[in-house]
Parts: C-alpha cells; structure tokens; sequence
C-alpha cells in the first residue's frame, strides 16, 4: 500500500510533544510527590485524564521523523525497510555501534522458510503447517513454552519475506548444497527439520559482511533516501506525549550529547537480547554468570528497562530460555566471551566431564538439545574434553577432524592455550585441574562399558553401527592424553518483551501501549526453550517486517495512561561487566626505556602485532603491524584508538562502541610492549 497521510496529521503528535518540553532543553523533575498513575486503558474516562511522561534525560535538539526505529540489526533494517514500503516518508535508525547488523555481524546468518522457489525448484514438498509444527515441537523439549500464535504469525509472514530478499538480489549469492547438489537443506547445528528448509547463503562481500542476509538488507537500506542511520547512539529513554502514546526516544551520541527524536506514526524497539549481559543471564540461569558471550557485547537487554518504564510486560516466563551451544572456546585476551570451537573427538571415542571429573550425558546424542541441557546443568556450565592420541588418530582417519585440526591441531590454533597434554591420567588431571580419583574412575567405568559392548546408562552405544555422530569406538587409552575445556556459549537470548501479532508491545494487562512496537530478539516468549534452524535470522527479519507494517497501519489510540510496569529489572543488572576495567592495565608513572617495542596477542581470525614507540619516557606512537581483525566491526578501533592513547599517555582508552574486543585486543599488546619497555 502505497499511503500517504496529510501533512497536519504527521506533525501532531511531535508537534504536541515539542510543547511539552518547551525549547528543547529537559524539564527538571517535580520536587512534589507525583499521584498514583491510573489503570492503564486503550480508552479516555471523563474523570481521568492521560498526563505525559517527563522526560529524564538532557538533550540538545530535536529532530522528526514518521517512524523511530532503535536498533539497527536485521529486525530494525527490515522494519525501517517495511515501513518505507507502508507509506513512511522518513525513517530515522538510532544505531548504538558505529555499523549495521547487530548480530548478523557474528552469524553466517542461516534462513528458513517454508514453501519457498528454492524448495520447488529443488523438488521438496513442504508445508507451513509442517514448519509451525516442526518449531513447537524443538521449542517445547525440557519443558519450554512457545506463543503458537506469534509462531503462525511469523511462519505466515516468513515466507514472503524470504521471497523479498530473494527478490532483492539474494538469488544472486553463493549458497551451500547438500550432496545432490539441493539448495534446501537440513542443518545440524540445530535439531533437523521434518524437511529441508535451510538456506545458506554466502555474502558476496565476504570482507565486510558475514552473513548474505546483513549483506542485502544494508544494501537496501543505503539505496533507500527515505531512511537515515544515526551511529554511535544508544537509546536511553521512551517518553509518552499527554494522550499516552509513546512516540519519543532520547538518544545519547558517543561524545555525551543528547537528541530527541519524535515519531508521527510508532516507536520500532529492535535493541536485541542480553547475550552480551552476564549479569542478566546469572540472574535466570543457576550458572548463567558463566555463559561465555559469543555475540555483540552491546546485546546488553537494556532495551527491555527501556520499554517496562512505559509499561511494557516482560515475559518473565521466557527470561530462563537461554540456548547455548557446549562448546564455547574462550578468549585469551578476554575470559568471558569466546567463540564456537568444539574438539568432536567424542564422535571417534572421546568422553565429556564436569569440573568433578564425571560423565553426565550421551556425548553422542544427535539431538543437539539434549546435549546443551546438560551441560547448563553442570558447575559453571563447562566441559572437558577428554581423549588420546589414538582418538585423534580415528578422528582424522574418518574425515571428521576438520574443527579439531583448525581450532586446536597446530601450534598456532585458536585454542591452543587451552589444551592440556600428559603422558597418564593423572598427570592430566593434576594438570587440568581435575580430582584424580574421580577422573581415573569415570575412565575405568567408560573403558569397562566399551570392553563389555552395551548401552550404557546415559544410552551411549558401542557396536559397530557406524553414523554421523559415532566414527569410531574407542576406549580412553594411548601413549597420549588430553583434555580440553569448553564452555556454555551464548549467542541469544529467547526472552523478553511481550507483543502481540501486530508486534504492539503490550502492558501488563495485555493493553497495547499506543505508539510503542518491539521486534527481534528483544520480544520474548516466542520459541520456548530452544530456536530451531534458520529462525534466529528470519525470526528477526520476520517481526521486524510486521512491526514496521503495523507502525504505519495501525490507528494510533488515544487516552492511555502510561504507568512503569510493577517488576523492573534491577539497575545494577546494566552496570559495566567487568568491573576490574576501571582500575588501570598499566602504571604509566614507571619510567619507560626510549625506543622501539613490538608485541603480538591472539586476535579474531589471527594474530594481532603492534608497534609501540616511547620517546622521552612517554608514548611517542602506537602503530598497528599486524591485523586479522574483522574490519566492519573492528577497523573503527584500530583506526582512531591508537592516537587516543598517544595523547592521552595511556592504553586505557574507551571502548568503541561495538568493537569491544578488539578495543581489549588492542590495550594488551600495548600492555605488553610497555612491560618491555619498563624491564
């Protein structure tokens, strides 16, 4: 629908919110108590009229557009798209990093559908019915709760909006095949479809985008004047104007000032989940503090205190749903993020652990599920690896060693500081940090059980009934031993916000809050406990589609009373992760050695080398040698950085926004060249 509204209809609402705060500077608070707010409703009572919410935060301009949209991930993108599309004559993207993407930047960004081209061209008959069925069955295991509704909402609208990036030049990138040369296929990082709906697509700028679905929509986006992004500003406040309709946002830019930005039509929140908030996650996980962050640090969930002070119901239901995958490698620059690196040698033999040294799941489990279950079950959800050369040995000789060989085989891999060798048992678990005597047990009761050829007591199996998740059977003995840690993993979050199909954000009533819509992985409750293939790219897409729809099409309604939802997530929840990142990583008042120092850590895809140069005791330069760094995330980094710390005489510098690792990349190798310059 190509619609239009009249030019006073536009303005009225931002109109009417420009008065409230006068010539743009921010009220002050009232000093006297305010009254209690009335029960929130959809419809105006003579005996109660709807008051505006103050606004709390300093800004220092205004600006107007027909739809906000907080957030510029997959879900944003294709809301701000979609909008344009309903009639928006402006769109303005608040964008807290310095690019596009959210967590399409950390994703090789799988798609599902269902009743696709793809699918018949390929020859595979599918059914939506099919794929709503097939995603409450994987998110209702180990008792999780799905919203079927918003399930059917998004199937039904899923397909079509696959066909809209198809149609915008996804048909033109590489896709990955099966081996009858299908474009649909089955993908077993998640448990398998009933058919193939799994498609994925390379990006064809490989050096800037991970993902093909990041790749067209940013495209897109660029090519559309009708959309602006504004970088570098998070999103810190929603306000309602005195009809109850929640249509402005204040921003606040790197650099500490304030823009507020009032909407005509809606208010999109499309800010992610809080993968990236280990806080967040301990709070409703046992051992959720220790889930490495395998995604944006940004992922923080503040987009969710954001839309609970104007009222939003958070689900609390689904705030627990946190998949993971059991087999986080951590970083060594950083213990708590980490990155997707699983050893497999349980396939040809191996065995898992806890930190007790024992079993606890059928390593060979082919739903994916189950095994990620356990592990959230164990002390500080980590793992260990165990296996011996022999192992290695039948692991490769099967053709199944291509992550091992990558992650951990060389002496330059990844994960290599991790990896724990002895020549016994129990030097392994002395040095692992493992009780000998329960380890030593767990062996002799695996050995015993492959010897005897049963089933065991976790429905592990020892014949020679070869398949994908079994490549050998071995027991744990060799001139070799190993242990490798991994642990829980996340990459997002399944809870939050409550929506309707419309991707209204509801109340705590279930009243939809006029004006306000969320999208993405902030809205919770949707899939269970775990995602299946292919939708934690398209979910987003998906409802990102539907709220930008909605903002334009839905009536906005009028006399609702905006009041704070009554179970706030805590403050201290969003404070900075890591404490310890206030205190200074180097005294600069020890005296340096004038000269030359060069230094090398551990980066994204390779090492990190920098120069330092100190000149009359001080830093003089800071020159990166070397990089591996992925550069539409960390390139703003190394860009501005190292001039930062020359003229501030220090490596602690701020983060750039979105680049937080390569930020802490960077502090240490100045850290280590000035520890030699300081020796």
């Amino acid at each position: 629908m190509n619609w239009k509204k009249p030019l006073s209809l536009a303005l009225s609402g931002a109109l009417a919110l420009s008065l409230l705060a006068g010539c743009g500077a921010a009220p002050a608070p009232s000093t006297s108590p305010s009254p209690a707010p009335a029960a929130p409703s959809a419809t105006p009572t003579a005996s109660a009229a709807p008051a505006a919410s103050p606004i709390q935060t300093a800004y220092d301009d205004t600006q107007t557009a027909d739809v906000v949209v907080i957030g510029a991930g997959g879900s944003g993108l294709a809301a701000a798209l979609t909008a344009v599309e309903n009639g928006a004559e402006s769109v303005i993207i608040l964008e807290r990093t310095a690019r596009t993407g959210g967590s399409l930047n950390y994703t090789n960004g799988s798609m599902s559908a269902a009743e696709t081209t793809i699918q018949k061209e390929d020859g595979i008959e599918d059914s939506k019915e099919l794929f709503v069925q097939d995603i409450i069955r994987n998110g209702t295991k180990f008792g999780g709760k799905v919203d079927e509704a918003m399930i059917r909402a998004f199937v039904e609208e899923d397909t079509a909006a696959f066909e809209w990036l198809y149609a915008n030049g996804l048909s033109d990138n590489k896709c990955n095949t099966d081996k009858e040369g299908r474009r649909a296929v089955f993908a077993p990082e998640h448990d398998l479809y009933s058919v193939q709906r799994t498609y994925k697509y390379k990006p064809e700028d490989a050096e800037n985008y991970k993902s093909a679905a990041h790749e067209i929509l940013d495209g897109m986006v660029k090519a559309e004047p009708k959309i602006q992004v504004v970088f570098n500003t998070m999103a810190v406040e929603l306000a309602a104007n005195d009809q109850g309709q929640v249509l402005t946002v204040v921003g606040v830019h790197d650099g500490g000032a304030g823009t507020r930005y009032d909407a005509a039509r809606g208010v999109i929140v499309a800010t992610g989940g809080y993968s990236g908030n280990q806080a967040m996650m301990a709070q409703y996980a046992e051992y959720g503090g220790s889930y490495l962050v395998g995604g944006p640090s940004t992922a923080d969930g503040n987009g969710l205190l954001m839309m609970q002070k104007v009222g939003g119901a958070l689900n609390e239901d689904s705030m627990s749903a946190i998949p993971i995958f059991p087999m986080g490698l951590v970083s060594k620059s950083d213990p708590t993020t980490g990155t997707i690196a699983s050893t497999y040698t349980w396939k040809a033999g191996g065995i898992t652990v806890n930190k007790n040294g024992e079993r606890f799941e059928n390593e060979q489990d082919p739903n994916n599920a189950a095994r990620e279950e356990a592990l959230t079950l164990q002390p500080d959800a980590i793992q260990y690896d165990i296996f011996t050369d022999k192992i290695v040995e039948d692991l490769r000789a099967a053709g199944g060693s291509m992550m091992y060989d990558l992650m951990f085989g060389g002496e330059d891999s990844m994960g290599r500081h991790v990896v724990v060798e002895a020549g016994s048992l129990e030097e392994l678990a002395e040095k692992a940090g493992l009780p000998a005597d329960k380890l030593k047990a767990t062996v002799e009761a695996y050995n015993a059980q492959v010897d005897a050829g049963v089933t065991d007591e976790f429905g592990r199996t020892y014949d020679d009934q070869m398949n994908t998740f079994k490549l050998a059977v071995n027991k744990i003995e060799g001139d070799r031993f190993y242990a490798i840690p991994l642990r829980a993993l996340c990459v997002m979050t399944l809870g939050g916000i409550t929506t309707n199909t419309d991707m209204q954000v509801l109340d705590q009533s279930g009243t939809p809050i006029p004006g306000l819509f969320a999208s993405g992985e902030v809205v919770g409750g949707v899939w269970g406990k775990f995602v299946s293939g292919g939708t934690g790219v398209m979910g987003a897409i998906t409802f990102g589609r539907l709220a930008g729809r909605s903002a334009m099409t839905t009536p906005l309604a009028s006399g609702y009373t905006v009041a704070p939802a009554s179970n706030l997530l805590k403050a201290s929840l969003f404070e900075t992760r890591n404490a310890a990142a206030s205190a200074p990583s180097f005294d600069m008042s020890t005296p340096l050695k004038d000269g030359a120092y060069e230094a090398t850590v551990d980066g994204q895809e390779g090492e990190l080398t920098v120069s330092v140069t100190i000149a009359g005791g001080r830093l003089a330069a800071v020159d990166v040698v070397d990089s591996h760094e992925t550069p539409s995330i960390g390139g703003k980094a190394l860009e501005t950085l190292p001039d930062e710390m020359v003229a501030g005489n220090s490596p602690d510098v701020e983060a750039v926004s979105g680049a937080t690792l390569t930020t802490n990349r960077l502090r240490d190798a100045v850290v280590k060249c000035l520890e030699q310059a300081a020796a």
